[in-house]
């Protein structure tokens, strides 16, 4: 027997930028951005928009076409795709199809960029077409909830729903950059701009307990939407999922998923829920249940599982929605966990807590505990205390 053999490493490199009002012409961070980026090939930029943001921002468009009159760097496509936004994008194959074809009509290639501007599910959408497309196009992500700024908008993943199973399709492909601009978040609606939160507590709670404690000293500042609060809160997200996508297995080819803590239940319950749940506070519940459980099996103390609950109630989330609530093993939140081990391939490999920043992988759940931490959950909500779980 004989074969052959070829090893390589690519480096990718990207950066997040912080600013405000990133379309005004006086603000040179985009076009700064592409002056470092020089090339002699003609490059062109194509914007996709997020139906809800266009509403939000009547002067967007009108804004991104002078910046560009302005500053020459790259060429605008002049026609701006406004596309819906939410969960229901994703499900949308034709507007995939939409996004290939606008490729190919505006003769994008890969010295030019795609940039999306909205919240995850629109730039999960217009990175898979970027990623694919000519094997990849250079994807700008301008992410405009809190959600998308401080955890899908700076990963690497890109992804649409197939056959109502979340993220079935997707690469993990790199942004060109992502720029954070503060000024999109004063539009959201207090539900939409609460539900982003509930990231912070996740990688907080497998990352930094230190983050964990500034999340329950400032909750009360984060729901009154004040901003120097949410800006810490972003960046400091940020850089925690930099930290982990700079680790071992940034795309994610082993069956460990720590940054998915408490989503092998909040997948499934958005689906549940035909997306009426946003995905924010599906992460919340599913962070309850499996907190519970930690507690339930031995690894995390009561005190610090009060802490818990108690900072996610205290943000406003209601943990005890009946759609994830487990009343016996028929119950269809379960499915959520055949169907995320389908998704990770490998075992089944749960993240839970053995402390507050301080996570550990389980590969099976017992469903009569998981019964148990859903009583839990809810007895805690209608007692707002500790108690006897037997």
């Amino acid at each position: 027997m004989s074969y052959l053999e070829q090893s390589f490493s690519v480096k990718f490199e990207y950066k997040i930028f912080f600013t405000s009002s990133l379309f005004d012409i006086g603000n040179n961070t985009l076009s700064a951005f592409f002056k470092g980026k020089a090339t002699e090939a003609l490059r062109k930029i194509f914007f996709v928009v997020d139906q809800g943001v266009a509403d939000a921002h009547p002067n967007l468009l009108n804004d991104i076409t002078a910046y560009f009159n302005q500053h020459k760097e790259v060429q605008l496509i002049p026609d701006i795709l406004i596309i819906p936004g939410g969960e229901t994008c994703k499900n949308d194959v034709p507007l995939f199809d939409q996004l290939v074809e606008a490729v190919n009509v505006y003769g994008i290639d890969r010295h030019s960029y795609i940039a999306a501007i909205g919240g995850g599910a629109v730039l999960d959408l217009v990175g898979y077409a970027a990623a694919v497309s000519h094997r990849g196009i250079k994807h700008i992500r301008i992410p405009t909830t809190v959600l998308s700024q401080n955890d899908s908008g700076i990963g690497v993943k890109n992804g649409i729903n197939y056959d109502g199973k979340k993220n079935f399709l997707g690469t993990f492909a790199p942004p060109a950059a992502v720029f954070n601009d503060e000024l999109f978040l004063n539009t959201l609606t207090d539900r939409d701009y609460r539900s982003g939160i509930s990231e912070a507590v996740k990688v907080a709670l497998i990352k930094d307990p230190k983050f964990f404690y500034w999340l329950e000293d400032h909750a009360d500042e984060l729901v009154a939407r004040n901003t120097e609060s949410m800006n810490y809160l972003i960046k400091v997200c940020a850089q925690l999922h930099l930290n982990h996508i700079g680790g071992d297995d940034p795309f994610e080819t082993g069956s460990a998923r720590p940054l998915d803590f408490g989503h092998w239940a909040a997948h499934k319950l958005e689906q549940l829920s035909n997306f009426s749940v946003l995905h924010g506070e599906a992460v919340a519940m599913g962070i309850a249940l499996d907190s519970v459980y930690s507690f339930l099996t031995g690894l995390l103390s009561e005190d610090k599982l009060q802490r818990i609950l108690n900072l996610l109630v205290k943000l406003g989330y209601d943990i005890s929605n009946p759609l994830i609530q487990i009343k016996d093993t028929d119950s269809p939140i379960l499915k959520g966990l055949a169907e995320f081990q389908e998704h990770l391939g490998g075992i089944l490999t749960i993240t839970l807590l053995t402390d507050l920043g301080t996570g550990k992988e389980v590969n099976q759940m017992d469903h009569q505990l998981l019964i148990a931490s859903s009583n839990y959950v809810a007895k805690f909500i209608e007692n707002g205390t500790s108690f006897n779980i037997a």
